[in-house]
């Protein structure tokens, strides 16, 4: 029987706590949902994170080599998963595992893609993020809402799901490796005509992040302008076999 719901897990140098991750995702979800499908990607890391996250018992362990990026890693981990529904969040657990039940509420409620919103007016902050962190956040949001029609709060929150044929449309059409990929889907989403909810969360401030400001508001920058290339050629175009099953798939109250 198919999973209700699969969890892909990008992971660089999380030899220190992926294995709890993996561990908390199952104790909180699965006396809720059954047997949920634990999708971990080493993007290339040099400890022991594919070896700790085996013997915590994820489903898949999917190694890259050299480190490609979080976009690769999650969309490798993506067309890698199983479940009904398909979400990615981080090791860190900086949205704890309940969050994951109402990306699922969502998805089963007939949306195609649920993006966790940190500006979402009752989301809430449990510790306090440093100042750089804030700032990048919001550097990075403005100028990716110039790629989207949407407007969305948040498009760089970690926390993602989708109904499992959305994903996979999404993600074989996507190509940004770097931070942009959030943007890059966000948009082919919308370009797609895909029904999209935002939902609110509890981020819990962690430490460890591998964001680097400058270097990567830069990549962030450069990509965007790479999905605008990719646009003007085609590259986000689907087959007429992609546009006649979208015209297929039945409506829904929620779009």
């Amino acid at each position: 029987m198919a999973h209700r719901l699969s969890v892909v897990l990008p992971a660089y140098r999380e030899g220190g706590r992926v294995a709890a991750a993996v561990g908390r995702i199952r104790e909180v979800l699965e006396g809720e949902v059954g047997p949920v499908e634990i999708v971990v990607v080493d993007d290339g890391s040099l400890d022991d994170t594919a070896e700790q996250a085996r013997s915590a018992g994820a489903d898949r362990v999917l190694v890259l080599s050299p480190n490609r990026g979080k976009g690769t890693a999650v969309r490798t981990g993506v067309l890698a998963a199983g479940g009904a529904t398909v979400a990615f969040t981080d090791p860190d657990l900086s949205y704890e595992p309940h969050h994951l039940l109402r990306v699922l509420q969502a998805a089963e409620a007939g949306w195609d893609v649920v993006v966790g919103s940190r500006s979402h007016p009752e989301s809430t902050t449990l510790g306090r993020a440093s100042w750089l962190r804030q700032l990048g956040s919001r550097l990075f949001n403005l100028p990716a809402r110039a790629v989207l029609a949407g407007r969305f709060r948040d498009t760089q929150c970690g926390l993602k799901g989708f109904r499992a044929d959305a994903a996979r449309l999404l993600f074989s059409h996507a190509h940004i490796d770097g931070f942009a990929f959030d943007v890059e889907l966000l948009h082919l989403a919308e370009e797609y005509g895909l029904s999209i909810t935002e939902i609110p969360v509890s981020l819990r401030s962690s430490a460890g992040s591998s964001v680097r400001f400058g270097p990567d508001a830069l990549r962030m920058l450069r990509d965007l302008a790479r999905i605008r290339r990719f646009e003007r050629a085609g590259a986000y175009d689907l087959t007429p076999g992609e546009r006649a099953a979208l015209a297929r798939r039945p409506s829904h109250p929620a779009r």
